[in-house]
This record gives structure tokens, sequence and C-alpha cells, in this order.
């Protein structure tokens, strides 16, 4: 069931690419995947079948200007020609919508990985009703002073060469410089995961790897800046579930995935797992620690749905 192609169309105009495992008995909730930069939700295809033998109706789909989701302003590498941080979450907002339509009565857990946690974040604050609890891993929310500088870099950029071309700066700073970090790497993309055959079908995916324009890497950081200033929005007792991996230079080793575990819990969240894995680097899914990962959330996931939820008080 994975394997079909469905489509919705979004109010934001996006045609979007999406993929679903059905559930199987008893169900559970529903689970939405967000994805990362520069990939697509057809990786997620293992995860999706693990999650369906636990109850979930697992719906995996592509954002705006990645994959087969299709939108007259966003080829691939682009979000929008304007405003592609708040439609990205309006899209996110639509398959939810979707999904919950679908299966009635069903709480939607969100799980968004490295970019998708970013967008899923900023998706929660929006629309807090809308999920029952929210996972993110791998995501980066703190990128100090070196997150400051890339904006000016990508706006000097922007104003010299236009915003719809790809960035020829951000990516030596981000993933080449990451790939350059990993000791003894056999690819510049070993710095995903120490699993070859997972490093090297990323490599072979033609939806992989390709490089960004100008204007979604503002608009990441534009995610990546607005969702720490808006925690207050998030029900404190809202389940959050971080992971980590000890060798993600994306995460500085996963401390700023500590970083977001802190500022979530200052502001009175009381409900926040977080975890970082050893010997583990930046796409925890396809990685060796996959199954013990897996199986985690997914017992995490069982237990917060069916914990009886505390009224929020002022």
């Amino acid at each position: 069931m994975f394997d079909r192609l469905q489509r919705l169309q979004s109010p934001t105009g996006a045609s979007i690419a999406y993929h679903h495992q059905p559930a199987t008995e008893p169900e559970r909730g529903i689970l939405l995947i967000s994805h990362g930069l520069a990939e697509h939700s057809r990786r997620y295809a293992a995860f999706a079948r693990e999650m369906s033998g636990h109850g979930f109706h697992v719906y995996a789909f592509d954002h705006r200007g990645h994959g087969q989701t299709t939108v007259p302003d966003a080829p691939l590498g682009r979000f929008a020609q304007r405003q592609g941080a708040r439609l990205v979450v309006d899209d996110v907002l639509a398959v939810r919508d979707m999904a919950a339509a679908t299966h009635p009565d069903l709480p939607v857990i969100l799980f968004g990985h490295s970019m998708g946690g970013l967008i899923g974040l900023n998706a929660a604050i929006s629309s807090p009703q809308k999920f029952a609890a929210l996972a993110i891993w791998n995501s980066n929310f703190n990128p100090g002073l070196a997150g400051r500088a890339a904006q000016i870099i990508l706006r000097a950029e922007r104003a010299l060469k236009g915003s719809d071309v790809p960035s020829g700066l951000l990516p030596k700073l981000t993933f080449r410089a990451w790939g350059r970090s990993i000791a003894g790497h056999r690819t510049e993309l070993d710095w995903l995961s120490h699993d070859r055959d997972a490093v090297d079908a990323y490599i072979e995916d033609p939806l992989c790897g390709f490089d960004a324009s100008v204007s979604l890497w503002l608009d990441l950081f534009e995610l990546t800046f607005r969702a720490p200033k808006m925690i207050e929005r998030l029900p404190k007792h809202l389940p959050i579930h971080l992971v980590g991996g000890a060798e993600d230079p994306a995460t500085n080793g996963g401390r700023e995935i500590q970083w977001l575990s802190q500022l979530l819990k200052r502001n009175g969240l009381s409900s926040v797992i977080t975890k970082i894995w050893p010997a583990t680097r930046h796409e925890t899914l396809n990685d060796t620690v996959r199954g013990r990962a897996t199986a985690e959330f997914a017992a995490w996931a069982k237990t917060v749905l069916a914990a009886p939820k505390t009224l929020e008080t002022e």
C-alpha cells in the first residue's frame, strides 16, 4: 500500500504527493512523517510499515520543492517564490486534516526529521490543538551566530543573483563541511549514516542530494529562528519525543537536541523525552540503531496515546 502514490490538492495550490500505510488492528492513531532536506517520503517506507504494525495509519508526504509534489512556483529545491515558510507549514496542516478526516477520532502524532522537524515544530506551534504528540529527530534549532551569518550570506546572494538559483556557499558550509568532518570518510555523505548501503542509496537516488535554492535556505532559517520564540504556544502537556545522534555534525553531536530539550522544559513542557544515540550520525532511521530506535519510538507513541490527558490550567 505504501508504494502507491496518492495526491492531495492543498489549499496552498500544491499537489502534494503522499504515501499511506494502513494500520493493522487495533487502530491507535495517525502518524504523519515530515521528511528532511533534499530527500523525499518514499525513503520512510520501512519505518511506515513497522509503525503500521503497531496500530498507526502512517502518512508520509513530499514537501513542496521535494520528491513528487508539484507546485507551479516550486520546482525541485524551492518552497515557493515568496512566503515559502508559511506555505510549507500550511501544507503539513492540509495533510493532517485529510488524514484526520479519513480516520475520525484518532489522535495524530507528527514526526519530523531534520528539516522536517523544523517544519513540524512550526506546524505544531501554528495549530497546537491539531496534534496529540510531536517527534523531532535530528533537527537544529540553535545555529547561533553561524546561522545569523548564513542569513547575511544568503541575502547577499539573493541581491547579486536572485533567490531562485542554488546557493553557492550554503552547501559548502553545511553538507560538504559535515561530510569532511567524518574521519576517514568514504564519501562526502558519510555524515548521514554508518550504513554504507543507506549512503549509497541516497547518492544514487535522483530525488536526493540536490542543491537547495537561496530562497529555500532563507525559508529554513526563518523556520529555525521562529519556533524557539513561540514555544509558549504549545500545550504544557504535549508529549514530545526528541532524538539525536552523538556523531551527527548537523546537530553538533546531538548537543542542539539537548538545547531544544532544555528550552522546552524551561517553558513548562512536562512530557519531553530526549535520547542521544551513541555511534549514530544524522539519519537515525537509516543508521545501525534503526531497529532499536524505531522500537523505542513505537513504545513511546503507544504509551502517550494511551495515557489520560491532563487538562491545562492557566
